[in-house]
């Protein structure tokens, strides 16, 4: 049997949706049509990828892996023949949360100049590695490592972590903070790409109220509403400038370490480029 994109395609619909019912659905085709289509591309590749025998569809262990790999080859098929790119195609930038800070102006303009022929696509995706384990973007910014097969990974900097208060609370007037200021208030947690958790606080001394949101948007809309206040790093303070919030310097927080993470070999051609250019602006 020849492997089509179309079982790739019914493949990740039903990892992302959990129901081949769903997924179906969604692909506009029939439920056997899709479990068919799912039984040839797992005999063409000799392995289960999805476990049917519990009552809640599940991936298997294969599965999970076989995913991203499935998802970045769809993606490159998708940019291959996007008409829009034929000519050439912008390098894409990825990030979950705030970018590069403070520098991400200074490189978006110092790329337009230096490369006028080449766009430059800024692109927030609310996942882990920011779209680059399912090809979305050819270079991204994390501010913690993946695990991911032929991905190379340079460190960039460190951002100070900020505590971030509703502008109308009593530890808003304060020059600094620390984590026990906060152990009393429920914490904003970005459970999908943030990288605060419970571990920054010493065991036995961590906030007990958790509120947990899906990017950043929910996390400092949380916070402004005055139903939580969160842990975060400088770059969000210049990205997300708010008169609802105030955001502190937290002096006793480690800070976050920032990497620039693209595949080897890369997906386009500028991205040696863009991963210079990122270091020189950063340590410029």
């Amino acid at each position: 049997m020849t492997v089509e994109l179309r079982h790739l395609r019914a493949f990740l619909a039903i990892a992302e949706e959990g129901s081949i019912t769903r997924a179906a659905v969604r692909l506009r085709v029939t439920q056997p049509a899709l479990s068919r289509t799912l039984r040839q591309l797992e005999n063409h590749l000799g392995v289960r990828l999805v476990d049917r025998s519990t009552h809640h569809l599940e991936l298997t262990g294969v599965g999970r892996a076989y995913r991203d790999r499935a998802a970045a080859a769809v993606a490159g098929v998708d940019d291959v023949l996007d008409p829009l790119h034929v000519g050439g195609r912008p390098v894409r930038l990825g990030h979950a949360w705030s970018a590069l800070g403070e520098h991400t102006v200074a490189l978006l303009r110092r790329w337009r100049t230096a490369h006028p022929e080449t766009p430059l696509e800024l692109l927030r995706i609310d996942e882990r590695s920011a779209g680059l384990a399912q090809g979305r973007v050819d270079v991204a910014v994390l501010r913690q490592p993946v695990d991911l097969p032929g991905v190379r990974a340079l460190r960039l900097l460190s951002e100070p972590r900020l505590a971030t208060v509703p502008a109308d609370s009593p530890l808003a007037g304060r020059a600094s903070l620390t984590l026990a200021d906060l152990v009393d208030q429920p914490i904003a947690v970005n459970v999908e790409t943030g990288t605060t958790t419970l571990d920054l606080w010493p065991a036995g001394h961590a906030p007990t109220a958790v509120v947990q949101v899906a990017n950043t948007d929910d996390w400092l809309a949380a916070i402004s509403a005055g139903r939580a206040v969160g842990v975060t790093t400088s770059a969000t303070a210049a990205m997300y400038p708010s008169p609802a919030v105030a955001y502190l310097p937290l002096t006793d927080a480690p800070e976050v370490t920032v990497l620039l993470a693209w595949r080897e070999p890369p997906g386009h051609p500028a991205v040696p480029d863009l991963v210079a250019l990122a270091g020189e602006t950063v340590g410029g």
